[in-house]
């Protein structure tokens, strides 16, 4: 990938995270994967809203899915995800 490139995408993922109940469902799922229920009752967020913003995780590609029956289990891709969301949560409160 060319030097602007990496920017660019680098930039998209930052833009993915640019809201903070996509941050706090990051920083659920760097304990592990859930289910959109646990994420829902965990957060205290409305289904519909916690789905919109998986999408929005997942078309970054910063999730990874897995279908259990009828219930879809989302988790991190990686764990620079966690890492970079950690980070930002760790910075944020030193300030």
């Amino acid at each position: 990938m060319t030097e602007p490139g990496r920017f660019v995408a680098a930039a998209d993922l930052l833009k993915a995270l640019a809201n903070p109940h996509r941050v706090a469902i990051v920083d659920l799922l760097a304990a592990g994967p859930r289910r959109v229920h646990e994420i829902t009752e965990t957060l205290g967020l409305d289904q519909p809203l916690v789905s919109q913003h998986l999408r929005v995780l997942r078309d970054a590609r910063l999730l990874g899915t897995e279908r259990q029956g009828k219930e879809v289990v989302y988790s991190l891709a990686d764990d620079h995800i966690a890492h970079i969301v950690g980070d930002a949560i760790t910075h944020a409160g030193e300030r």
